[in-house]
C-alpha cells in the first residue's frame, strides 16, 4: 500500500489523512501527559488512556463523544463512591452489586448510538478507575474519586482542543456529499429502469417459472445496491456526528437524516421481486422509457457539485414527471399499466420528498417524525449478562486467590466488556481485543526494560510513548485490524502503569502481565465458549420483526405520512442487522435471497400506506370498502398462512374490478393488492413463522429456498404434519 500511494491518489489521500489522525493523536498524547505530570495527577497515564479512547478522525464525533465520556465519568465517580460506602466490609455483595451495574450498564450502551453509547461504557469502567486504589484504602475513595476524575477530564479536554484547533473543518464539503449520494441514487434507479426497460414484453406469464429464482438481476446492480446502501448509512454518521460543531448542520439535522432514509428506502425497493413479474403492456414500456428520461435528466442538474443550495429544478422536473404519469393513468386503467404507473410514480415522489429535506433553500424543516433507534432486546440481555457473569468471576478469582494485582485484573475486565458492548457483535469481537490485550504485554516488557530506564526527561518519555502507539493508532481504523489495534493502544497505556514519580518493580509488572493474559483467556472462554452468539437465531428474530411490522402497518389507521417516515427507518435498520447476522451464521444460508426478500418487505409497506392514502382521499363505497378491509385483515394470519393471505388479496382486487370497471381509483387500489399479492407468492417461506431461517440448523426443511411452498411441520422437530 506505501509503494501504490505514490502512483494512485486515492491511496495517497487515505494515508495523508491516517498520518494527520496519527500526529493529532500523538500530539494530544504529549499535551494531556505534560498537563498531567504538570498538575502532579494521581494516575497521568489515564489521561493517555482517554486520549486513546476518545480520539476520532472525525472532529464531531470526537467533540460529542468527549462531552458523553464526562458525563459517564462524573456518573460512574458517584457510583463508585456509592458503592464502596455500601458494602466496605462485605466484598461479595459489592461484586454482585459490581457486576449488576457493569450488566445494565452494557445492556444501555448495546442500545445507544454512536458517542451516547460511551457515556453508559463510561459508567461502569470508571466505577474500576476509581475504586482500584481504594480496595485497601476505602477512606480515600473520595480523593481517588477526583483525581481519576481529573485525569479523565484532562485527556478529554486536551485531544478535543488539539483536534479542533489542527483540523480544518468544511461543511459545505459534507453537503456535496448528499448531493452526490442524491445522485448516485438516481443513477441506480436509472439503471435498473433501463435494464427492466428492455426486458418489458419479451416475457409472458407462460415463461414464467413456478418458483422464480431471487438472483436473477446482473451482478452490477447488487453490488451498487450494497454499496450504495452502505454509503447511505456511513453518510448518516458523518451527519450526525457534524450537528455536534456546526449549527447550520445542527438545525437541519432531523430533515438531513430523514432524507437520507428516504433514499435508503428508494434504493431496497428496487429488488427482483418487482421485475419478475409477468409484463405485456407495450404502455409499461412508454411508462419505463419515461421514467428512464426523467432521471437522466434528474442526474444532469445534480451534476453541479452544490445543486442542493438550490433544489428548484430537480423539484420542477419531478412534478413535470409525475404530471405526465397523472395523465398516462387516465388514458390507460388496466391494472398491468397502473402496476408500473404505481411504482415509477412513487419513486418520483419520494425523490421529491428527498430533495425537500436535503435542498438547503427549502423550507420543509418539519419531519413528520422523530426517527427512532431499533433495539434488539435479545442480543443486548445476551450482552449484559456475559458481562455481569465475567465481572462477577473476575471478583471471585481475586477475592480465592487473594491476588495482590486483584485491581488490575478487574480494571481490565470491566474495561474489554465495557468496550466490547459499543461493537455490533460483542462476541465476534471478543477473541480480537483479546489478541489486542496479549500484544500489549510484549510492548509494555520491551518498554520497561530497555525504554523507560533511560529516559531523564519528558520529551524523551512521550517520544518513547509515541514509539510505541504508532502502530495501533495507524491501524487503529483499519477494518480488519481495528479492534486487535484498538485493544492494544489502550491497555498497552494501562499496562505502561507511568506515574509521577516512576517506580519500578519487577514483581508488580510481572502481576500485572499476568492478569492480562488472565482477562483475555476468561473473556474468550465467556464469549466464546459459555454464551456463544446465535446469530442464525438473531437473524429470524430480526424477520419476524420485519414482518410483524408490516402486520401492524396494514391495521395502522392514523396519518401514514407520519407513520411512515418512521416505520421505513425501523425496517431499514433491522435490514442491515439481519444482514450482519445472517453474514455470520452458521451453517452458512443464501444471503441474497434472504436480503431481497427483507428489500421486499419495505415494498409492502409503501403499498399499504399507498393503499390506506387512496382510501382517505377517496372512500369508496360500502360494498367496494369491505373486500379492502377484509384483505388487510388477512394479514393478522400472513405469519401462519400468507398463501391464504395473497388469495384474500387477489380477491379484493377481483371485487374491486368486478365492481366499479369505471373507477380510475378502484383500479389503482387492486394494482397494490396485486402487487402485494404477488410478493407474498414469492416468498412464503420469508413471511411464515416456521420458514427456514426459524427451523432447527438440522431439520430436513431448513435449508429450501424462500419462494418454496412452506410445509406443515412440527416447529421443534420438523416433521412434517397432515393439515
Amino acid at each position: 500500500m506505501i509503494f501504490r500511494a505514490f502512483v494512485d491518489d486515492a491511496t495517497w489521500r487515505v494515508m495523508l489523512d491516517k498520518a494527520a489522525f496519527t500526529g493529532r493523536t500523538l500530539l494530544s498524547v504529549g499535551v494531556a501527559l505534560f498537563i498531567a505530570f504538570y498538575f502532579q495527577l494521581q494516575s497521568p497515564a489515564s489521561a493517555v488512556t482517554t486520549v486513546m479512547i476518545v480520539a476520532n478522525p472525525v472532529v464531531g464525533a470526537l467533540v460529542s463523544k468527549s462531552v458523553w465520556r464526562i458525563i459517564g465519568t462524573i456518573f460512574g465517580a458517584c457510583l463508585a463512591v456509592g458503592l464502596m460506602a455500601a458494602f466496605p466490609q462485605a466484598p461479595i455483595l459489592y461484586f454482585f452489586a459490581l457486576a449488576l451495574v457493569i450488566g445494565v450498564a452494557c445492556v444501555v450502551a448495546t442500545f445507544l448510538r454512536l458517542s451516547r453509547a460511551y457515556a453508559s461504557v463510561l459508567t461502569g469502567y470508571t466505577i474500576m478507575m476509581i475504586t482500584m486504589p481504594s480496595f485497601y484504602d476505602p477512606d480515600g475513595i473520595f480523593i481517588s474519586a477526583l483525581s481519576r476524575l481529573s485525569a479523565v477530564t484532562t485527556g478529554i479536554v486536551v485531544t478535543a482542543a488539539v483536534f479542533m484547533v489542527t483540523t480544518f473543518r468544511r461543511p459545505e464539503q459534507l453537503v456535496r456529499q448528499l448531493g452526490a449520494v442524491f445522485r448516485a441514487t438516481a443513477d441506480y434507479a436509472l439503471n435498473f429502469y433501463q435494464t427492466h426497460g428492455r426486458d418489458v414484453g419479451a416475457k409472458s406469464a407462460a415463461d414464467t417459472p413456478q418458483l422464480p429464482t431471487f438472483r436473477n438481476w446482473p451482478q452490477p446492480l447488487y453490488a451498487e445496491r450494497d454499496r450504495l446502501l452502505g454509503q447511505l448509512a456511513g453518510l448518516s454518521v458523518s451527519v450526525e456526528n457534524a450537528a455536534t460543531d456546526n449549527p447550520e448542520i445542527a438545525a437541519r439535522l432531523r430533515a438531513f437524516l430523514t432524507g437520507l432514509s428516504g433514499l435508503s428506502g428508494i434504493v431496497a425497493i428496487f429488488h427482483p421481486h418487482w421485475a419478475s413479474r409477468p409484463d405485456d403492456s407495450h404502455v409499461s414500456g412508454e411508462v419505463h422509457s419515461r421514467m428512464a428520461a426523467t432521471l437522466r435528466d434528474v442526474a444532469a442538474i445534480a451534476k453541479d457539485p452544490d445543486w442542493l443550495a438550490d433544489g428548484t429544478a430537480v423539484r420542477a422536473r419531478l412534478h413535470a414527471a409525475i404530471a405526465e404519469f397523472d395523465m398516462l393513468e387516465l388514458s390507460h386503467p388496466d391494472v398491468t399499466t397502473l402496476i408500473a404507473l404505481d411504482n415509477a410514480r412513487d419513486v418520483l415522489v419520494q425523490l421529491d420528498h428527498v430533495v425537500g429535506m436535503l435542498a438547503l433553500n427549502s423550507r420543509t424543516l418539519r419531519v413528520y417524525a422523530r426517527l427512532q433507534t431499533y433495539r434488539e432486546w435479545l442480543p443486548a440481555l445476551r450482552n449484559g449478562f456475559r458481562s455481569a457473569i465475567i465481572t462477577f468471576l473476575a471478583g471471585l478469582i481475586w477475592y480465592v486467590t487473594r491476588w495482590n494485582t486483584g485491581p488490575m485484573f478487574m480494571l481490565i475486565i470491566v474495561a474489554v466488556v465495557s468496550l466490547l458492548s459499543t461493537t455490533p457483535s460483542a462476541a465476534r469481537a471478543s477473541p480480537y481485543l483479546a489478541v489486542g490485550l496479549v500484544l500489549s504485554i510484549p510492548a509494555a516488557l520491551l518498554c520497561h526494560l530497555y525504554f523507560l530506564p533511560r529516559i531523564d526527561g519528558f520529551p524523551l518519555l512521550w517520544l518513547t510513548m509515541c514509539l510505541f502507539l504508532l502502530p495501533g493508532v495507524w491501524l487503529q481504523f483499519s477494518p480488519k485490524f481495528g479492534p486487535i489495534a484498538f485493544g492494544y493502544v489502550v491497555f498497552f497505556t494501562i499496562l505502561l502503569s507511568v506515574n509521577n514519580p516512576i517506580r519500578y518493580n519487577d514483581i508488580v509488572l510481572l502481576n500485572n502481565w499476568m492478569a492480562v493474559v488472565v482477562a483475555a483467556a476468561l473473556l474468550v472462554v465467556v464469549f466464546k465458549v459459555v454464551i456463544p452468539a446465535n446469530d442464525r437465531s438473531d437473524a429470524a428474530s430480526l424477520i419476524s420483526s420485519l414482518v410483524n411490522g408490516v402486520r401492524r402497518l396494514a391495521f395502522e389507521t392514523r396519518d401514514q405520512g407520519r407513520i411512515w417516515v418512521r416505520w421505513e427507518s425501523l425496517q431499514l435498520q433491522k435490514i442491515s442487522l439481519m444482514r450482519m447476522r445472517l453474514a455470520m451464521a452458521s451453517p452458512p444460508v443464501k444471503l441474497p435471497e434472504y436480503m431481497d426478500a427483507a428489500y421486499a418487505t419495505l415494498s409492502v409497506g409503501r403499498l399499504i400506506v399507498r393503499i390506506r392514502q387512496m382510501l382517505a382521499a377517496s372512500p369508496l363505497g360500502g360494498e367496494l370498502s369491505r373486500p379492502v378491509d377484509t384483505a388487510l385483515a388477512s394479514f393478522r394470519g400472513v405469519r401462519i398462512h400468507p398463501e391464504h393471505t395473497a388469495e384474500c388479496l387477489r380477491n379484493a382486487a377481483d371485487k374491486l374490478l368486478a365492481g366499479s370497471q369505471d373507477s380510475l381509483d378502484c383500479a389503482r387500489i387492486a394494482a397494490c393488492l396485486t402487487q402485494i399479492a404477488h410478493v407474498l407468492d414469492e416468498a412464503p417461506g420469508f413471511f411464515h413463522k416456521h420458514g427456514p431461517i426459524q427451523l432447527n440448523p438440522g431439520m430436513k426443511q431448513a435449508d429450501r429456498p424462500l419462494s418454496a411452498p412452506v410445509p406443515v411441520l412440527s416447529p421443534i422437530l420438523g416433521i412434517e404434519k397432515t393439515a
